[in-house]
């Protein structure tokens, strides 16, 4: 026999196979090509010998033909099959497989004849497993099997196409598209058109198949297809494989909801964010529409009651999906008390046939409330918000439309996703409270907004960074200094929480500590910077046992930024310093726009160097803007540009012509509180002057003789100013004052009034000993002028300044 490789397989065809003719003796008549080629045997050789003499062992005849079952056997009448081991021509032995087809038993007076077809026994068998592969093949149900023709029409298929509502029983002759629906049908047969084609086979391709008797839902399926060809190389159909993967696509797209679920709720610490986030995944990667509802006092960090007597209103707080308008606002009430719940208590609940009568529960009860809230929801299912045995909310999700109702794995799955996202929405819930905590102690520590002074009008805002960031150490302040001076300070301590607002409160206390000592501002900040090195270096000799020492304060260098500045409104300059600060900008009563060209020191807590101190004339009506960097680098481009902008934001604002504490809220318009990265801060002062009017200045000899004559100068003054009510108590202010410089410090005496909100006298000498009030015996003359001066004064002190000292006292005008 000759093995050939085309579709005629079948090891006893007639055509091109090895076969024998034998009469009723078992002689050989007859001997083919393809029988003298499988056994290198000639026909003249063969024929007219027993066939007992092929047998590689003669005494195996009577075996041989045992296998057909012995005479008279019904089977072996029709014809039966063996295997036999020959001789070969070339010496050696062969196995076959052999089928004995009777041509003629004799039985009507003829001759009786034997046609045998004869094979390798390889061949036979991997013909007979080939068959029985394909056999079993179409037999097993647990996947679906096609044969179609050239034209994609259905040829063969197994009971287990697709296991799916509206396949019809018979297929031969049919397309895909007569029950499937087009799209589908389309992508399939796109598919197979491309390996009828091309000859190249289809591995793994997956799509989902809806029938077009039962469209929801669908089913997932893996198609694998090869080409089936003609003996002459032409392709003659297609097979295909179709895997019913819909469970295991449904558990692997569970694990990746999963997934993008616990990513989402580990994004934020805002408890807002969090939810949002959430229902994001959630829609529409479990359900249509989804919302979550929290107890109203998580949301300002509070924690609902756990005694399981008490109900409590939710607010639906986020919603996504396509009937998310209708989820929008409203409170619910929890369907069970809000009782510290076990296993059982925090189960979700599952919803289906919402829009069949009766809908509901299988006894014909109404739906809840929460499941009809979306308008053609057909399902619903929900899960509370359960951590440490509280109820924070719930978690619902609808479906509507075409997508097929939710199953317990999904509900299963829901429930999972709302563990966890108690546990985010508790840890947000206890940021929100320890930040509400910081921002309230921030806000604590800073100034009044506004302030009126007569050097200035000032306005300041605060906005705190958002919940990921955390609540930073910024401040302004607005100091009133003597003379009707005022200082502007606005400081940027590095970190964010508690510790940096912590920080913030002990440098703004050291600030004003410093500014009451009426130190420059170079003097004030080296002084400053000197307390943060302490600071620092408290907190890293710190006791490391010691269990309830605290959050440690930052340390380190750049542990703050500072600004200082101090408006002289009768002198209109401002002079100023700055500790690693950002300078200040400047808009002229012409419109312009300028920052102060600072010469900065280091930032507070480095050490070791001074710093500059920069002058400059500020004309009345003029708008300084002191910030912190929040406000110009906001990840939007480089520093350069966020000043420009800062500096368009001043001018659209109208600093100039409109109240500062409106203007202040323009100018950060579109910074809104809660998505900052960084803390943002701005203080705005409009600069103001004492008129030339309400000031005197005398210049008196260091003679006690001019005591007297500075009395009558300052009564005669008061009496212009029509200030005779404060005649008294000037003229002793002024005659202890003078009396004490002239006595102690010698020199010329310069004697200053000035009128503004209150009634300053200053006294100024060539002496840097500063004064100091001291408790006079009975029997002690002196002693007692700085007394008399701090009774009779709403508030006094001195001052260092370039050719001495200043002693000042100030009271308040008798109202009008």
């Amino acid at each position: 026999m000759r093995a050939t490789e085309s579709n005629q397989d079948y090891p006893f065809a007639v055509t091109n196979t090895a076969a024998a003719l034998l009469d009723g003796t078992g002689t050989v008549v007859a001997w083919t090509v393809a029988a003298e080629s499988l056994l290198q045997r000639r026909s003249a050789d063969v024929c007219g010998r027993p066939a007992r003499d092929l047998l590689a062992d003669a005494g195996d005849w009577d075996a041989v033909l045992a296998q057909g079952g012995g005479p008279g056997n019904p089977e072996g009448q029709a014809g039966w099959e063996g295997r036999a081991t020959l001789r070969h021509g070339s010496g050696g032995e062969l196995e076959i497989g052999f089928r004995v087809i009777p041509l003629d038993d004799g039985t009507r007076g003829g001759t009786a004849r034997f046609l045998v077809l004869g094979a390798a026994l390889d061949l036979v068998a991997r013909w007979r497993q080939d068959h029985a592969f394909t056999y079993e093949l179409f037999l097993q149900g647990r996947v679906g099997l096609a044969v179609f023709d050239r034209e994609l029409r259905l040829l063969r298929t197994n009971s287990h196409l697709l296991p799916y509502t509206g396949v019809p029983v018979d297929l031969r002759g049919r397309r895909l598209a007569d029950f499937l629906w087009p799209e589908d049908a389309r992508t399939i047969e796109d598919r197979l058109w491309d390996v009828v084609r091309s000859g190249t086979p289809l591995v793994g391709f997956n799509t989902t198949v809806r029938t077009l008797d039962d469209p929801r839902g669908g089913r997932i399926v893996t198609v694998q297809a090869f080409r089936l060809q003609e003996p002459d190389g032409h392709p003659m159909g297609v097979a295909a494989v179709f895997t019913d993967v819909t469970d295991h696509e449904r558990a692997r797209g569970r694990l990746d909801l999963l997934y993008r679920a616990t990513g989402a709720l580990g994004g934020s610490l805002s408890v807002l964010r969090t939810v949002e986030d959430l229902v994001k995944v959630l829609a529409p990667g479990l359900g249509d529409c989804a919302a979550v509802d929290l107890a109203e006092t998580v949301l300002t960090g509070g924690e609902p009651p756990a005694d399981g007597q008490l109900t409590l209103p939710l607010v639906r707080v986020a919603v996504a999906g396509a009937e998310s308008e209708a989820l929008r606002g409203g409170t619910a009430p929890f369907a069970a008390p809000l009782a510290a719940p076990g296993a059982r208590e925090c189960r979700g609940e599952l919803v289906t046939g919402l829009g069949d009568p009766p809908a509901g529960s299988a006894h014909g009860a109404p739906p809840p409330d929460w499941a009809t809230t979306v308008p053609g929801a057909h399902s619903a299912l929900t899960a509370p918000l359960c951590a440490r045995g509280i109820r924070f909310g719930r978690l619902t999700l609808w479906r509507t439309g075409d997508a097929a109702p939710p199953e317990a794995d999904d509900l299963a799955l829901l429930e999972e996703i709302a563990a966890r996202a108690a546990v985010a929405v508790d840890n947000a819930r206890r940021y929100t409270k320890e930040r509400r905590t910081a921002v309230g102690l921030q806000r604590s520590l800073l100034p009044p907004a506004t302030s009126e002074k007569p050097a200035l009008e000032a306005a300041g805002l605060y906005l705190p960074a958002d919940a990921d960031s955390g609540v930073g150490g910024d401040w302004f302040d607005v100091i009133p200094l003597s003379s009707a001076r005022v200082a502007l300070v606005v400081g940027d301590v590095a970190g964010h929480g508690l510790h940096a607002t912590a920080m913030m409160g002990r440098l703004r206390s050291a600030v004003r500590a410093m500014a009451d000592l009426e130190l420059e501002p170079e003097e004030l900040l080296a002084h400053v910077d000197d307390m943060v090195l302490q600071f620092a270096s408290e907190a890293e000799n710190g006791d490391p046992d010691d269990g309830d020492a605290g959050m440690p304060l930052p340390s380190g260098p750049a542990g703050a930024t500072c600004l200082y500045a101090v408006y002289d409104p009768v002198t209109r300059t401002c002079v100023m310093a700055s500790a690693g600060h950002p300078p200040p900008a400047v808009v002229g009563p012409d419109g312009t726009v300028e920052y102060v060209e600072l010469s900065p020191g280091p930032p507070l807590g480095v050490g070791g160097w001074p710093f500059e101190p920069v002058e400059r004339e500020l004309p009345p009506g003029s708008v300084l803007a002191l910030y912190t960097d929040g406000l110009i680098e906001r990840g939007e481009g480089d520093i350069d540009h966020g000043m420009q902008d800062l500096a368009d934001r001043l001018l659209r604002s109208d600093v100039l012509g409109r109240p500062l504490r409106e203007a202040r809220h323009d100018i950060v318009e579109g910074l809104p509180p809660g998505r900052l990265r960084d803390d943002v801060t701005l203080l705005l002062a409009r600069t103001r002057v004492v008129e030339p009017g309400s000031i005197t200045t005398w210049t008196l000899d260091p003679d006690p003789a001019v005591v007297a004559d500075a009395r009558h100068l300052v009564l005669a003054q008061l009496t212009a100013w029509d200030l005779d009510e404060l005649s008294f108590s000037t003229e002793l202010i002024v005659s202890e004052l003078v009396t004490n410089a002239i006595r102690h410090a010698g020199g010329p005496v310069r004697l200053r009034l000035i009128r503004a909100d209150t009634l300053t006298c200053e006294v100024s000498d060539s002496s840097n000993t500063q004064p100091r009030m001291r408790r006079a015996r009975s029997s002690e003359e002196g002693g007692r002028g700085l007394y008399i001066v701090a009774q009779l004064s709403h508030r006094w002190g001195s001052r260092y300044t370039m050719g001495g000292k200043t002693v000042w006292s100030e009271q308040s005008l008798p109202l009008a």
